[in-house]
């Protein structure tokens, strides 16, 4: 089984999201062969019995493989429970993140998740980017996402697992036909993916050079991002939802709408923007009293104001870049 990004883990602290499932299962032990360090981390919401015997086999291989074995019993309830479980899962990896010093989180997403990805988002009115949403390696503010398997398919894992008689879980809620995910994968994604996966890997390969294209203009400062405004709003809100996610934050459409309505502001408390004439502006959102000297020069440089706090903790060389610019 072909991995990818190794040269990204090689050598660096890596949290891998284990759920005791076939990808992760899969994952955990082509991570060994490959000889990748690594610790885990499991979320038990506590909904089905199993889920206790997932968790007891999470601990049953930290201690086999003398890895860190990270637990959390989370609270979380329908309705939309999918987002919630998702947001709380992140929660708790990035926690575990930032107090322990991890730089990358792996994720065992396969072929068949990417694109059933893509379906979701094409059923709902979506382009390339949102369509292609998973990276091999994405950058979140203190760490990077990094998903090995990205190109692989599912029965090439469940291949790997019965060679080597690995134990994994099945999710009996996978089957739900009610849920819309479900419904997806097991009418079109997996029966496609079975008779053409590797050209689906090929596409899905061109389109994440196109998506990368579409994004090569937005200039990064440590955690500032600039692009030109293309003043259309439909692009514009896509440039801002890309900047966000960068950022570790996930839009709402109601967000992005806003967003388009104030043209500057403060989003979740913790994100600044700003919709110029000339560019897009995101950053952290930092309130911070400056010199009345460095007001004056980052307001000749057309800096936004609600941006001048975050800039002012930018390296000198960076804020004197951005200072000498007077139009994007």
């Amino acid at each position: 089984m072909e991995l990818c990004a190794l040269e990204v883990l090689r050598g660096a602290r890596n949290l891998l999201a284990f759920s005791g499932g076939s990808d992760s299962s899969a994952l955990f032990f082509a991570l060994i062969e490959h000889d990748i360090a690594f610790d885990i981390a499991i979320v038990d919401y506590g909904l089905r019995p199993q889920s206790k015997e997932e968790v007891a086999y999470a601990k049953e291989l930290a201690m086999r493989f003398d890895k860190k074995n990270y637990i959390h019993q989370a609270l979380v309830a329908p309705p939309n429970f999918e987002a919630k479980a998702r947001q709380e899962r992140y929660r708790f990896f990035e926690e575990i993140i930032k107090k322990e010093g991890y730089e990358n989180l792996i994720l065992a997403h396969q072929l068949n998740d990417q694109f059933e990805w893509l379906l979701m988002r094409m059923a709902k009115g979506a382009g390339v980017v949102e369509m292609v949403g998973m990276d091999v390696v994405s950058s979140r503010t203190g760490y990077n996402i990094v998903r090995p398997m990205l190109y692989v398919p599912k029965s090439e894992i469940l291949a790997y697992l019965t060679d080597r008689d690995i134990h994994y879980f099945e999710d009996s809620t996978n089957n739900d036909l009610n849920i819309e995910r479900n419904y997806i994968r097991h009418t079109f994604s997996n029966p496609f993916i079975a008779k053409f996966a590797p050209g689906v890997a090929t596409s899905l390969r061109y389109l994440h050079e196109d998506k990368r294209l579409l994004l090569q203009k937005i200039e990064r400062y440590e955690h500032l991002f600039i692009s030109a405004n293309p003043h259309d709003p439909y692009a514009i809100k896509r440039i801002l939802d890309r900047m966000a996610k960068s950022l570790g934050y996930l839009l709402t459409t109601a967000q992005k709408e806003e967003m388009l309505r104030q043209r500057q502001g403060v989003v979740g408390g913790s994100l600044a923007f700003a919709i110029t004439d000339e560019a897009l502006w995101m950053a952290p959102y930092i309130r911070k009293k400056l010199p009345k000297k460095i007001r004056e020069e980052m307001r000749r440089a057309k800096i936004p104001k609600l941006l001048r706090g975050y800039v002012a903790t930018l390296p000198k060389q960076q804020v004197d870049k951005l200072l000498v610019r007077s139009r994007f």
